[in-house]
C-alpha cells in the first residue's frame, strides 16, 4: 500500500487515538469543571486512589503520561492540598505520593458523574457489543505485549480472572481506602 491508497481516517491507530482524545477532552469538562483538575491530575488523582501510594515513577509507568507532566501534576495537587508525599520506606531518595483527605474528598464528589458519563457511553452499545469491545481491546494489548517495542502495559491493567472480585485484588469499580 502506498500513500495514495492510505486513508487516515481508516488507520485505526489514528480512529483509536481520536476517539481517546475525545472522551478524554469530554471527561475534563466534567471534572474539569467541578474541581479544575486537568487530565494529568485527574489520572494521577485516580490512580493514586487505586494504589494509595507510589513514587511519581510508579505513577509515571501506569497512566501513560510522560514523567514530566506527572511531576507537573504532582506539584499542582500538592500545592492544591489533595495529595501528599513522604519520604519512602523502602528507599530514602524517593517520594512517596499519596491522597490527602481533601483529595480522597473531592473524588468522592467527582468520580460519580464521570462513570456516569461512562454510562452514558456504553449505553449505545448492546451487552454483546460491551463483550466484543473488552475482547478487541484486549487482543490489541496482547499484540502490544508481544512487541519488544511497544512500552509495556501496567501490571495493574492486565485482565483479571472471572475469581477475581475478592477483597485483596484490586477492584477499579470503587474507592477502597483501606491501606
Amino acid at each position: 500500500m502506498g500513500i495514495d491508497d492510505f486513508r487516515l481516517a481508516r488507520f485505526l491507530p489514528y480512529r483509536l487515538a481520536v476517539l481517546s482524545e475525545r472522551i478524554s477532552r469530554r471527561l475534563s469538562a466534567i471534572y474539569g469543571a467541578e474541581a479544575g483538575l486537568s487530565v494529568a491530575e485527574w489520572r494521577v488523582m485516580v490512580h493514586l486512589a487505586r494504589c494509595r501510594e507510589v513514587s511519581v515513577r510508579e505513577i509515571h509507568n501506569c497512566v501513560n503520561l510522560d514523567k514530566s507532566r506527572v511531576s507537573r501534576a504532582v506539584t499542582r495537587l500538592e500545592t492544591a492540598g489533595l495529595v501528599q508525599k513522604t519520604g519512602s520506606p523502602t528507599d530514602q531518595r524517593l517520594l512517596a505520593i499519596s491522597l490527602s483527605p481533601e483529595g480522597w474528598h473531592l473524588l468522592d464528589r467527582i468520580v460519580p458523574p464521570t462513570v456516569d458519563y461512562e454510562a452514558r457511553l456504553l449505553a449505545a452499545l448492546s451487552d454483546a457489543d460491551c463483550a466484543a469491545l473488552d475482547t478487541i481491546i484486549e487482543k490489541l494489548h496482547r499484540v502490544l505485549d508481544a512487541d519488544p517495542e511497544a512500552r509495556p502495559r501496567s501490571v495493574l491493567d492486565l485482565p483479571q480472572p472471572p475469581d477475581a472480585g475478592d477483597a485483596s485484588a484490586p477492584n477499579d469499580a470503587t474507592i477502597d481506602r483501606t491501606p
